[in-house]
Order: C-alpha cells, then sequence, then structure tokens
C-alpha cells in the first residue's frame, strides 16, 4: 500500500534540502516549521500520546539539536500542527479530533522560539479554540506572516472549511474561529509563503497554492508537485522561501524538497505559475508534470491505489483516536 514518491528536486548537501528524521522517539511527524532564528533547522512534534514537547532538527544531519518541554499548559490531547509567527513566536495546534469532531473545545499554545538550541524548558500560553460552526477535525494550522492572525482548515474529504481566529488570540475565555467562506479538501497540513502571498496546503495525495486574497478568501487552487510520502502529514516553506519541505510520519520518515518556481519564470510574482506548479495537462497532485499534454503512465493505477490508501489512513486515525 505504500506509493513510491515522485524524484525530488535535486539537492546538494547542506542546510534544508532533504533529510530523513533520526530520532527515535520522533515517529509521527505530523508539523513542520522552519527556524528563522537557527538557519537550517526545522521544527516538529508527534501526533499524540507524546507529551508537550518540540523537536528542533537540523536539515544537514537529520539530527536533533534540542528538545523543547512547554510549560504552563494542560496534557496535550492530540498535536497536529506548528507554525512560526511574525512576533518569533512558535504556535502549536492541538487541534486533532480523530472522532470527527466530539470535542467542544481544542487548543493552540504559543512560545517564544529560543534563542539556543539545547533541551530546555519554555513557558507557553494556552489558548481556548472553539468553532463558530461546532466541533471538526483538523491538522492545519497556518499564522500569517504579516498580520500574525491563526487560521486552521478542517480536514473533510470533501467540504472541508478555512477558519480565521480572532485578530489577537487571548489566554482568557474562548477564542473563536469563523468560516472564511473558502472550501479546501482532506487537508493535513498548511503553510503562508513568507511574504504571504501564497497559502500551501496538502493532503495525503498531494499539495495545493492559493493566491491569498487577504479576507481569508483564496484564489483558483494550482496544483504542486508534491512528494508521495505514505503518511503525508505536514509542509513548510524553507526560511527562505526558495522551497517548500515535506514530511510524513513513520519512524525515520523522510522530509523532501521540492525548489519554488517562480511564477513569471523570472522572479516576478504576476504570471501563471505557482510554487513548485504543474500544467494543468501534468500529473496531478502527487506527480510532477513531464512537460507535454499527456499523463505519464501508471497516473490512473496511482488514482486507485490512492483512493485505497485515503481509505486506510482514515480507519488507521479513527482506530488511533479511539485509544
Amino acid at each position: 500500500m505504500l506509493l513510491a514518491p515522485v524524484a525530488p528536486a535535486a539537492a546538494a548537501s547542506g542546510a534544508d534540502q532533504d533529510f530523513t528524521v533520526e530520532d527515535p522517539r520522533i515517529t509521527e511527524s505530523s508539523g513542520l516549521a522552519a527556524s528563522r532564528r537557527h538557519p537550517g533547522v526545522y521544527w516538529t512534534h508527534n501526533d499524540s500520546d507524546d507529551g508537550a514537547y518540540l523537536y528542533a532538527v537540523d536539515s544537514r544531519t537529520g539530527r536533533t539539536v534540542a528538545t523543547v518541554t512547554m510549560t504552563g499548559v494542560g496534557e496535550p490531547r492530540d498535536v497536529e500542527a506548528v507554525s512560526l509567527g511574525p512576533d518569533g513566536n512558535l504556535y502549536v495546534g492541538d487541534i486533532g479530533d480523530n472522532l470527527g469532531g466530539t470535542w467542544d473545545h481544542v487548543w493552540i499554545y504559543r512560545l517564544p522560539e529560543p534563542a539556543e538550541l539545547r533541551d530546555q524548558a519554555v513557558a507557553a500560553t494556552q489558548f481556548t479554540v472553539q468553532y463558530e460552526d461546532g466541533p471538526r477535525d483538523a491538522e492545519a494550522l497556518m499564522v500569517h506572516p504579516g498580520t500574525g492572525r491563526a487560521y486552521i482548515a478542517s480536514k473533510k474529504q470533501s467540504g472541508g472549511r478555512l477558519y480565521a481566529g480572532p485578530e489577537e488570540l487571548s489566554a482568557q475565555g474562548v477564542n473563536v474561529f469563523r468560516p472564511t467562506g473558502a472550501e479546501v479538501d482532506w487537508v493535513t497540513d498548511g503553510a503562508f509563503s513568507p511574504d504571504g502571498s501564497e497559502l500551501v496546503l496538502r493532503s495525503y495525495l498531494g499539495a495545493k497554492a492559493y493566491d491569498w486574497k487577504g479576507d481569508g478568501s483564496l484564489g483558483e487552487p494550482r496544483r504542486l508537485s508534491a512528494p508521495l510520502l505514505g503518511q503525508s502529514e505536514s509542509v513548510t516553506y524553507t526560511a527562505d522561501g526558495t522551497g517548500l519541505m515535506y514530511g510524513a510520519e513513520g519512524a525515520r520518515s523522510r522530509v523532501v524538497r521540492v525548489d519554488v518556481e517562480k511564477r513569471d519564470g523570472g522572479g516576478g510574482a504576476g504570471g501563471d505559475e505557482a510554487p513548485g506548479a504543474e500544467h494543468p495537462d501534468g500529473a496531478g497532485g502527487g506527480g510532477e508534470a513531464d512537460g507535454g499534454g499527456e499523463q505519464p503512465a501508471g497516473t490512473l493505477g496511482l488514482v486507485a491505489v490512492g483512493a485505497v490508501v485515503l481509505a486506510w489512513l482514515g480507519l488507521r486515525k479513527g482506530r488511533r483516536g479511539e485509544k
């Protein structure tokens, strides 16, 4: 049932290239965020049953260079995402709900990104979150790099929604996240481009980019060249915005870089290409465009296998939520 990944972008040795997560404690990496203070370092965390931990992984070696224990928060329930805000804080989304929307609230934790990479405890602020239209499962938390506003994408195979938090999160009372009107499907993670002009949302079988309208509405989706990594759970931009880093769950999971293509072919923002975008006549979602009008051989087979994988992943998530 494992899908063979597409060939990743050519990567020289060094930071912000393909790497394998070597830490045996990290078996359910569900989110990624590129550090701004520490070039080449990526923050990640386990999905559930781990604790209030964040791990700083050096992309040069795949090794954990710091373990941060969040203090001042309760027992995490289902941590699914991490994002870095313009205020220099890490935002951690304890927003999963594997039983399909049974918890009347979820949480976001905020803590300063440590200046020094070492094992340490860091005080975090806990925010209680509810959705205006009732409980739901979600795995994607994105903090806009310009406004600092938090957004959550719910996870449904069809009819998922993008939600906007209040302009400022409050540690007092409940933070109500309201639908923006944008519908998104089967989202397992998301990330804003460093300049805030685009939002990338990924699923188990692919990724899409959207022009960001500023009011929470999205432009037309553009398919990206995203690798198939089994249980594909995470995506983030490199700190300099030149690449997208795609991750997955599992022991010694891989993180694969795909270079961001200039949308006008020459460095501007007014053309027709998205980050790692495919032309409409190229392979869908999880493949790379072949430059011609025909789909690569085996595309239909991948679609069929993909449907089986989606069903299996949904069953696996559901069973894990019943623990």
